[in-house]
């Protein structure tokens, strides 16, 4: 592939350990797990299981050549006729790899993106996908995003969340003029999200149990790990995440899904049926049987109004624990936003409404009662 001669390759495609070297070769040995979540950690005598609810067809892997971009191609469903480079389009084939990870753990994800198909037609497009990571020794923002940096992703705005000790960052995608009509992941590219826990101004116990697992250079893995559905570190004991949960329930759900898509978005307002309102839709989801975080109420509004926001609550699924208990554990959930026009264009005509006419970025107490949807609240609270 001439695009990653001229340049390095990206991080998680040079990690040293024997184990890592052949993806294809780790995928033939790997077996479905559907009751727990799977270690890509550094020792060599295991082999991690990928949590998928298919099984997998695997990509055939050679570095500095066109054999991965051509077994990629094979996953893509580029607009006819839209030029797209070898970078996007292995870009386009690792953001679809951690959807389809994210939809095959989430089943009210699915669901809803089957409903509204049904209702709407093919329109779907993402806002963003977003990240949950440790912020120690390595496996912050930084690791996750330095793959998305690689492809042109810029950085934003950071946000700060001081009662839940986090910090965020998103970024930007890149202009690449390709899948404009496009929908879903071959559509126009989401923003990122990640969110870091802050593990230094946990307690003393908490910090001690995060280190204890979050070691090594597992974190150079990150992107791979979540195309893949595996953790980078040892699968942890209940106790642990007991005691994570109690002080953390942010940190309690990174040490059971590491970097996994913690949500992605939908961008309400470039479907074309009467739900590309968010108070329709949000009324759509609940009349459809579906519960929504109620943190803060149903739509979380930024100051300015121009960004509104919902979302499901969280499923959950069995988790098979180190020391043998199985537990149900948060997994993921899905996120709906609607950006209003801003000011200066709000006399705009409907059918030359762009993406930049709207309102960008993300709010802090909107993103704080998102947050939520993974809760213990929310997650056993009974439907209204």
């Amino acid at each position: 592939m001439e695009a990653f001669v001229a340049r390095r390759s990206p991080a998680f495609l040079l990690s040293s350990p024997s184990s890592l070297r052949s993806p294809s070769s780790v995928i033939r040995r790997c077996r479905v797990s559907f009751s727990s979540f799977p270690s890509l950690s550094l020792p060599r005598s295991r082999s991690p299981h990928l949590f998928h609810h298919r099984t997998l067809r695997p990509l055939s892997f050679s570095y500095g050549n066109r054999n991965l971009c051509m077994a990629l191609q094979s996953e893509t469903n580029p607009v006819a006729g839209a030029p797209i480079t070898d970078d996007e389009l292995f870009l386009r084939t690792m953001i679809s790899g951690m959807e389809k990870v994210y939809l095959s753990r989430n089943p009210t994800a699915n669901a809803i993106l089957e409903l509204v198909r049904k209702d709407d037609g093919d329109h779907i497009c993402y806002d963003h996908f977003a990240f949950r990571t440790f912020g120690v020794d390595g496996y912050g923002i930084d690791s996750m995003a330095k793959i998305f940096l690689y492809f042109g992703y810029k950085p934003r705005e950071e946000l700060r969340f001081r009662a839940k000790k986090l910090k965020a960052l998103w970024f930007a995608p890149p202009d690449t003029g390709y899948s404009e009509n496009g929908t879903g992941v071959h559509g126009p590219l989401p923003r990122i999200f990640i969110s870091e826990l802050l593990v230094d101004q946990l307690s003393y116990q908490s910090q001690e149990v995060i280190r204890k697992y979050i070691k090594g250079h597992g974190y150079e893995h990150a992107a791979l790990a979540s195309t893949l559905g595996c953790l980078t570190w040892e699968k942890p004991s209940y106790s642990d995440y007991q005691l994570l949960s109690r002080e953390s329930e942010y940190a309690a759900w990174t040490l059971v899904n590491g970097y996994a898509l913690n949500h992605v978005t939908i961008s309400t307002h470039r479907l074309k049926s009467h739900i590309r309102k968010i108070d329709s839709f949000n009324q759509y989801i609940e009349a459809n049987g579906f519960k929504l975080n109620s943190e803060g109420g149903i739509l979380k509004v930024s100051p300015d109004g121009l960004l509104l926001q919902s979302s499901t609550v969280a499923d959950t699924i069995p988790f098979d624990f180190a020391d043998g208990v199985t537990e149900s554990a948060p997994c993921s959930y899905i996120e709906f936003a609607e950006r209003l026009l801003l000011p200066e264009y709000k006399n705009i005509l409907d059918e030359e409404v762009k993406e930049f006419h709207r309102r960008d970025g993300f709010e802090v107490g909107n993103a704080d009662k998102i947050f939520e949807s993974t809760s213990r609240d929310q997650v056993t609270r009974k439907s209204a």
